[in-house]
């Protein structure tokens, strides 16, 4: 038996978007050189959303499009030969490129910190960015590498037996977060 606790439904999960937002556009004094990417799956609707409420709360003409891209970082993972080989995904970087840029890592949680570090070696690759910062929808704790969020949704603590289950409209057909508690259920998990 599988116990499931809404932690977060769609009007609060649009309000820390919104938030994050308006944090990002504060933290590089406007959002002129952002660059936000999201990391596969869930982390690019996530960044989608962001350009867009970042485009209407600086009312330039520019899009979404011209400030939001996506990192793919599958061949940077360091846990390909425990798991089952994923497919890489396509990396989409806007016209202007990272080079010189504020680029926001955007993803949907943010657990051990091993997503981030492979997003910042897969960053690397493609070109020198003037700052990184990442912006999360959840932080759950349980880090496993240096590294934090400059930007969360949420902080949820959680036990390393629970798993946090983000679904999104673009990806599952509803926004909410859940933590999952299976019954029973000891040693780490993989979100």
């Amino acid at each position: 038996m599988i116990d499931a606790t809404t932690v977060l439904g769609p009007d609060e999960i649009r309000r820390a978007l919104t938030r994050i937002a308006y944090e990002i556009i504060e933290s590089g004094h406007g959002a002129d050189d952002v660059l936000l990417l999201g990391i596969p799956h869930r982390g690019v609707p996530l960044a989608e959303r962001l350009a867009r409420s970042i485009c209407e709360a600086e009312g330039k003409d520019r899009g979404p499009a011209e400030i939001q891209g996506q990192l793919d970082i599958t061949l940077f993972r360091d846990d390909l030969r425990a798991h089952p080989t994923r497919e890489p995904q396509r990396t989409v970087i806007p016209r202007g490129g990272v080079d010189g840029r504020t680029v926001v890592l955007v993803d949907d949680v943010l657990y051990s910190g091993r997503t981030i570090r492979a997003a910042l070696d897969a960053l690397a690759a493609i070109g020198r960015p003037a700052a990184v910062r990442l912006a999360v929808l959840v932080d759950r704790g349980h880090r496993e590498l240096p590294i934090r969020a400059d930007h969360v949704g949420k902080n949820l603590p959680t036990s390393r037996s629970e798993r946090v289950s983000v679904h999104l409209t673009e990806t599952d057909g509803e926004d909410a977060v859940r933590i999952v508690r299976p019954a029973g259920a000891s040693g780490g998990d993989a979100r």
